[in-house]
């Protein structure tokens, strides 16, 4: 049997299911951002103000680029 070449990176494992790169993990962030704030003015934004989305928001945003 042939040996198959070892990789000389240590690919990097996240909680997303898909192999990302950077960019990958910023869109959706961003994506994640859009659906928090559309989820929020419909249904939250009467009882909570929307910076609190924002918030909510970057913070997920970041784990999804720092973790993902």
């Amino acid at each position: 049997m042939a040996e198959q070449p070892k990789q000389s990176g240590v690919k990097k494992t996240g909680f997303l299911p898909i192999h990302t790169n950077a960019f990958d993990r910023v869109f959706i962030g961003t994506i994640v951002f859009v659906a928090v704030h559309l989820f929020w003015m419909r249904f939250l934004e009467v009882h909570l103000p929307l910076f609190l989305a924002t918030i909510l928001s970057v913070v997920i945003g970041w784990i999804i680029v720092a973790r993902g």
